[in-house]
């Protein structure tokens, strides 16, 4: 066989294979109408049967999209904030002895509450206490000394100057007392504030300097949880804001505080602000150097929020199919925030507008579309079926006396 006969075979198939499925495939009508292809519409014949039952005019496909719908609602973006933060105890205090010396006794344990005041250990003080005697007996000395004269004075026995040099020899040993007393005060570390001690770095008998660390104080009383934001949310914070705070030792338990102080600038490196909360431990169930989740909430932005599906992407970016009195429009939006559930998006819809999640390969810009699960619409021009026995108008009946008579 000629080629020219197999290539004009070839295209006679492919042809009938092409309008047998355009006629009789389902879905091929609403395929085709994608691509403006109209070829097969097929009205029915005025005054036909169709017409006569009142049944509407069936084309070779249906131009009517058939798709699935959801409503759009309104979500509320930044309106909370969470962040990792730190605990510190409100105060902490570490010890250090003012004066070198051997440790001579240990009256405290360590991990033990104390009041301010408490010793918290005593270094040797021989000498200091007998610098202390001999100061006292020296102004003793001198007091005996300056009444001795001032009496004498009074008789002008003595002159003024002798009796203005005993004064002063007593002023002198007064404050030589007061250094001595002072000495040996040094030698006995006390607690500077009240809080649960530390553990003890030293131990009765150990040499400690001015450098020495014995241990640390921390008054839990409050917890101060420090913590970063990020720069968007600067002008939010303020001293006297509420947070909350949940403590990842003690999942499920929550604690109420405030804001009590916001750094004067935003760290350039990541650009974030130091903030600063206090928040209640009076059941002394938090320790310093915890890890709090701190959230901090604010009344944040409402946006239209759609369903997932519904968001379809082109070259232009990305965008929803809108229905509007049975017709699709294409409506082009900015993603704000994508949840699992809703996407935040900016646009022009209103809460509880209609869009399509599915179905949206045979949608078209101002196409007809129906919503899966309920009933088509009517044709135009369609009327009612006749009821049983009625004739329609100008109908040649054949029944009894039908012939002249």
């Amino acid at each position: 066989m000629k080629a020219w006969k197999q290539v004009l075979i070839s295209v006679v198939l492919v042809a009938a294979v092409f309008l047998g499925w355009a006629k009789f495939y389902p879905g091929a009508g609403t395929v085709l109408a994608r691509y403006g292809i109209d070829w097969f519409s097929a009205p029915a014949p005025e005054g036909g049967a169709q017409q006569a039952a009142g049944q509407p005019r069936r084309s070779g496909f249906s131009r009517e999209a058939l798709v699935v719908t959801a409503p759009t609602g309104i979500g509320t973006v930044n309106d909370r904030l969470t962040a990792i933060g730190t605990g510190h105890a409100v105060r902490t205090v570490s010890i250090r002895p003012l004066v070198a010396g051997q440790i001579a006794e240990i009256p405290v344990v360590s991990g033990a509450r104390v009041a301010a005041g408490d010793v918290i250990i005593k270094l040797d003080s021989a000498e200091e206490e007998l610098a202390v005697e001999r100061a006292r007996l020296a102004l003793d000395d001198a007091e005996r000394k300056s009444e001795r004269l001032g009496s004498l004075l009074a008789q002008r026995a003595v002159s003024s100057v002798e009796a203005d040099q005993a004064r002063s020899d007593l002023s002198t040993a007064r404050v030589a007392l007061r250094e001595a007393e002072l000495a040996l005060a040094r030698r006995t570390v006390t607690a500077p504030i009240a809080g649960s001690l530390g553990i003890l770095a030293v131990n009765a008998g150990d040499y400690v300097t001015t450098q020495t660390d014995i241990a640390t104080i921390d008054d839990r009383s409050q917890i101060l949880v420090e913590f970063y934001v990020p720069e968007r949310f600067a002008a939010r914070m303020a001293a006297g804001t509420m947070i909350s705070a949940t403590a990842i030792a003690r999942p499920g338990e929550q604690f109420e505080g405030e804001i009590t102080a916001v750094d004067n600038r935003v760290d350039e490196a990541s650009r974030t602000l130091r903030v600063q909360a206090r928040i209640a431990n009076d059941r002394d169930l938090l320790r310093a150097g915890m890890s709090f989740e701190v959230t901090m909430r604010f009344k944040g932005e409402t946006w239209p929020t759609v369903d997932p599906l519904a968001i379809q992407w082109d070259s232009k970016g990305p965008y929803v199919w809108r229905i509007i009195d049975g017709k699709a429009e294409r409506l082009d939006v900015a993603i704000i925030q994508r949840n699992a559930d809703r996407v935040l998006v900016k646009a022009d819809i209103a809460e509880g507008d209609t869009v399509v999640t599915e179905g949206v390969q045979s949608v078209r810009n101002g196409g007809a579309v129906r919503i899966a699960g309920e009933p088509p619409a009517p044709a135009d021009g369609a009327k009612p079926a006749a009821a049983d026995g009625d004739q329609p108008a100008g109908s040649g009946g054949t029944g009894r006396g039908g012939a002249g008579s």
